[in-house]
């Protein structure tokens, strides 16, 4: 599995041009003006899409660059038939041609291009080592076996589904609490007459939630309130709400689908991370000047943001409305 780049555009920045050509030149330039046998496809089903100056143009080099722009992610298919496959073609020629140009002139001989070039072929070899460490151990049992430990550590709260309706006065509440008690439908009377626009269309509905992401006033009054049972009015943001409990239920722990996304990338840069702590390990490291801290195993910069060392439980399904 390869590294994913969060970065989407439908633009190429500046700078990626000359990284692109940086990049192109350390890896095939040497070649450039030799012809004369025959090219083999540098993947399996790779086609031939275009031709610079003899040299081959593979649907795999410009999928590759869509990838580095971050316009489609690691293994999306690109349909060579597509404007976006075109346009990021066009792309992959200019900097062919451009490359072409600049070693023609002889740049790749300067000093600073070589190092230019030595620093563009270590990212590009550091990343192909990354993607086939984590091919090899972000896979589908990584990823169930720690789904699996998470919701061992997984504590899992009441949820609560409610219906409320809010009025401006506690006296606006009891009278629709009698007109409850007279047998008007909660739903009903939630459209007619609840200042609440986020519920008021929808019946009142809260959906399922925890008590805890609710503002103090619902916990105290709904702590002990049964399924059926009206409660209210209570004083709340924006005047009096009264509720109606509607069920109450052990709190629903995240798919495995839901939670592959965050589990995937928390795996990711484990291994990214005990690569290079092992790498640093066998090597001599010096840095030459005095920083305030100490130096640590860091990831490419590309690679995904840091998630805990020990990962955190993972978290329940979520807010109020949003879950049914």
């Amino acid at each position: 599995m390869a590294v994913v780049r969060p970065f989407r555009s439908t633009q190429m920045p500046k700078g990626l041009l000359l990284a692109g050509l940086i990049a192109a030149a350390a890896l095939g330039l040497s070649a450039c003006g030799k012809g004369g046998h025959a090219e083999h496809a540098p993947e399996r089903g790779d086609a031939a899409v275009a031709k610079v100056d003899g040299q081959t143009v593979w649907s795999s080099d410009v999928k590759r660059e869509a990838v580095a722009q971050g316009l489609i992610g690691e293994g999306e298919p690109l349909d060579v038939s597509s404007d976006l496959f075109r346009r990021v073609l066009d792309q992959v020629v200019d900097q062919r041609l451009l490359a072409g140009e600049a070693v023609r002139r002889k740049l790749d001989k300067d000093p600073a291009a070589q190092r230019r070039l030595a620093a563009a072929r270590d990212r590009v070899l550091g990343d192909m080592l990354v993607e086939s460490v984590v091919a090899d151990a972000v896979n589908d049992n990584a990823v169930r076996g720690l789904y699996q430990e998470q919701l061992k550590l997984a504590k899992r709260s009441e949820e609560i589904h409610a219906r409320q309706i809010v009025v401006a006065t506690a006296a606006d509440g009891e009278a629709v609490k009698k007109l409850l008690a007279s047998g008007a439908s909660f739903e009903a009377l939630a459209m007619e007459k609840s200042t609440d626009a986020a519920t008021r269309f929808n019946g009142g509905d809260l959906g399922y939630f925890t008590v805890d992401v609710m503002p103090e006033a619902y916990d105290a009054a709904l702590k002990t309130a049964k399924p059926g049972q009206v409660v209210g009015p209570f004083p709340v943001e924006g005047g009096f709400a009264i509720v109606k409990v509607e069920d109450r239920r052990t709190e629903q722990p995240i798919t495995l689908e839901a939670a592959r996304p965050q589990i995937v990338r928390f795996l990711t840069y484990d291994q990214i991370r005990d690569l290079l702590e092992k790498l640093r390990g066998r090597a001599k490291v010096e840095v030459m000047v005095k920083t305030d801290a100490p130096s640590q195993a860091v990831p490419p910069a590309d690679a995904p943001k840091a998630l805990p060392a020990a990962p955190a439980p993972l978290p329940a399904t979520a807010t109020p409305g949003a879950k049914k």
